[in-house]
């Protein structure tokens, strides 16, 4: 009888460990940098900061994202660098995404006034944990104002 509720505590327990992971948080972005510019495609890096709210580690093997400005595609990136996600803290991951010029002359206007934009990011990121991965998707949205006066 002790060696059954043993292992039906060993198997709650084991259920209980086995959560699903909570999505992360986004935070900001900082460092947007332009690295080529160009007529047509352009170049733009940028850190985006997250927040893991898990009590565990886990790593970022791959992103698959497309970036949209009020609708209309800006540009794809595309990582397979591993980076390493800390339990319970802030960590920065290094975006570098190829930018559809047409699409940027098409929403100058709002930029330069002032104006709020709507950025969506879509797309999937590979996350995993003791190199066992997992595609997630990723579908945000925000409304922000990039006054270049």
């Amino acid at each position: 009888m002790k060696k059954i509720f043993l292992n039906f505590l060993f198997v709650v327990f084991a259920f209980m460990s086995c959560s699903s992971p909570k999505a992360l948080e986004y935070i900001s972005y900082s460092q947007l940098t332009v690295e080529k510019l160009g007529f047509d495609y352009s170049t733009v890096n940028l850190n985006l900061k997250y927040f893991n709210p898990n009590n565990f580690r886990m790593q970022l093997r791959n992103t698959n994202l497309d970036v949209f400005v009020n609708g209309k595609l800006l540009g794809h990136s595309g990582s397979d660098t591993l980076i390493q996600i800390p339990k319970k803290d802030t960590f920065t991951m290094p975006i570098k995404f190829n930018v559809n010029m047409q699409s940027v002359y098409q929403n100058a206007l709002n930029t330069l006034l002032g104006k709020e934009v709507l950025i969506k990011v879509t797309g999937k990121v590979k996350v995993g944990k003791a190199n066992v991965f997992m595609y997630f998707p990723v579908n945000y949205e925000s409304k922000e104002t990039f006054s270049l006066f």
